[in-house]
């Protein structure tokens, strides 16, 4: 089956046209929307994965459970660092994407609280299911949190 080519285009032109839609341009914007999506949310995981299991410190881990610890506010800091670089990356306006960065920061902050809260006052440990249902629900928050922020810079 033959391929239609736009009205007043040849075939290279087309096939030049086709290329640009799905590569980054000179300023390194991401010019389809969902291949600006996918790759911002794969920024995003790949940032989560580092700044929750490889980069987190004695002081982040302790006292989950009390509101005002420094420990968790350089936690959602280092993540909103992380986005802010990843949404950068890909072409985000730096006012904008520090907007962003600022509202994940609270969110991540208050998604973690939560959870120490919750882990506190049940006193669930990794062996028994509720830590991990604990931790299942704080990780989907955290990724549903990424959705919105690639949904808002959607360009």
């Amino acid at each position: 089956m033959a391929r239609r080519v736009p009205d007043g285009m040849d075939c290279d032109s087309a096939c030049v046209t086709l290329v640009w839609q799905y590569r980054l341009c000179e300023r390194h914007l991401l010019t389809d929307p969902v291949t600006f999506a996918l790759v911002l949310l794969f920024l995003l995981q790949m940032k989560h994965l580092f700044a929750d299991f490889y980069l987190q410190t004695p002081r982040m881990l302790a006292n989950r459970a009390v509101y005002f610890h420094l420990g968790r506010l350089q936690h959602a800091g280092l993540h909103a660092v992380g986005s802010l670089v990843a949404m950068v990356l890909v072409g985000v306006p730096v006012a904008l994407a520090l907007i962003v960065a600022v509202f994940e920061w609270a969110v991540h902050f208050h998604i973690d609280w939560g959870k120490g809260r919750w882990s506190d006052h049940t006193g669930h440990g990794p062996t028994q299911a509720g830590f991990w249902r604990a931790f299942g629900v704080d990780q989907a928050m955290h990724q549903w949190s990424y959705l919105v922020m690639v949904w808002v810079v959607l360009p």
